[in-house]
């Protein structure tokens, strides 16, 4: 019961996170017409985030199972938004722009894929365990 009281919290947490930054790069852009910016910025945030927590917690043990698993199922996933990535790239597909939706694939996924190996790799570095 505990580890579900912390993905709970850590759901809430994260979702919360999600939406500020999201829209705070969403922002940035001024329009979701342009490109959706933020549902991007999330997911590569999160997925380094969670290269970085997955390589610390797989070499140290400081923190408890309950707190590691509300810090990774509950933050990050209310946290990243792969379902709305998934969402706005069938939008932008139906809306005949197979350009931007295309590069919505590439740059999450690439993006993405770089990122959670950045984090794994700098969390090994400050652990000393590269």
């Amino acid at each position: 019961m505990e580890k579900i009281l912390f993905i709970a919290l850590g759901g809430a947490i994260g979702s919360c996170a999600r939406y500020l930054v999201s829209l705070g790069a969403q922002r940035f852009v001024g329009s979701t017409d342009v490109f959706p910016l933020g549902t991007l910025v999330v997911n590569v945030l999160g997925c380094f985030a969670l290269g970085l927590l997955a390589a610390t917690f797989d070499h140290t043990h400081r923190l408890s199972e309950s707190v590691r698993i509300g810090l990774m199922v509950g933050v990050l996933g209310g946290f990243t938004t792969f379902s709305t990535f998934a969402m706005e790239t069938v939008d932008l597909a139906s809306e005949g722009e197979l350009g931007r939706a295309g590069l919505n694939i590439i740059l999450s996924n690439v993006l993405g894929v770089g990122a959670a190996l950045l984090g794994y790799r700098l969390a090994m570095r400050m652990i000393g365990a590269d």
